[in-house]
């Protein structure tokens, strides 16, 4: 009985959970169209997010094309088939690791930035003292971040796509000798919008998720520097199983 009471009382506390997530993010929508009214908040949270993130979305983007040419030479070459190595490289980056790696590389940089900046204004009562203003800490502080990592996303997938076919390159190339001609051609035919289409989507949607997981747990955190930690902390964890999470669902609606 003991577990079994555990057990609802976890399934609870998860319903409680998402209903309340959810709200938060009907909240944060409707606020959008008021935040876009000043476009200079949100171009400085997507400079925040994104531009700032530059630097580890293109070193890992570059050494997992590496990798990946690596790996994907040693397969092929046991099938006699070098020359698909862009054609394997682009889609595996395009499809599928570009969207979830530049997902989880935001959580752990941008998204724990927004999480950590919000908890610490709720804990200095800085929200408080907006609300006594009457500005609404939705429209001001909420939504332009929202906004920001819902933007910057996709705009890192694409880049961490480009640096790691760069990568793969590289590698396969330059230094393995794969045939330049049929590395690119090969990608050029196998490649279409389609493809393209998927990892801009899945950017979009992970965007979504990890910038709303993070501004809701800076936003809901307990206001001590313990809170701020652990909502800090829940932000990483729950957007990387989010991630994964919608990404198996999206690659199976979309095949």
């Amino acid at each position: 009985m003991t577990l079994l009471r555990e057990l609802l009382d976890s399934l609870r506390s998860f319903v409680a959970t998402v209903g309340a997530v959810a709200l938060f993010f009907v909240r944060v929508l409707g606020q959008i169209p008021r935040a876009l009214l000043r476009p200079g908040l949100i171009v400085e949270q997507v400079y925040n997010a994104g531009a700032l993130s530059l630097v580890i979305i293109m070193t890992c983007g570059l050494f997992v094309g590496m990798v990946l040419g690596l790996q994907g030479y040693d397969l092929l070459q046991r099938f006699g088939s070098e020359d698909a190595l862009g054609t394997g490289s682009a889609l595996a980056l395009i499809k599928e690791l570009g969207p979830v790696v530049t997902a989880l590389l935001f959580a752990g940089r941008a998204g724990t930035a927004l999480a950590s900046e919000i908890g610490l204004m709720r804990a200095t009562d800085q929200l408080a003292a907006m609300e006594m203003m009457a500005v609404d800490p939705f429209r001001r502080v909420v939504a332009p971040r929202f906004l920001g990592g819902c933007i910057a996303v996709p705009l890192l997938t694409m880049i961490f796509i480009s640096i790691g076919i760069f990568g793969v390159q590289l590698i396969g190339v330059q230094q393995l000798g794969v045939d330049a001609a049929a590395f690119w051609s090969q990608m050029r035919a196998s490649v279409d919008v389609s493809d393209v289409m998927e990892g801009v989507i899945k950017g979009c949607v992970f965007g979504v998720a990890c910038s709303l997981i993070a501004v809701y747990e800076g936003y809901t955190a307990t206001p001590t520097a313990e809170g701020v930690g652990r909502a800090t902390t829940r932000t990483v964890v729950i957007s990387a199983v989010l991630t994964l999470l919608l990404d198996y669902m999206l690659t199976a609606a979309m095949l």
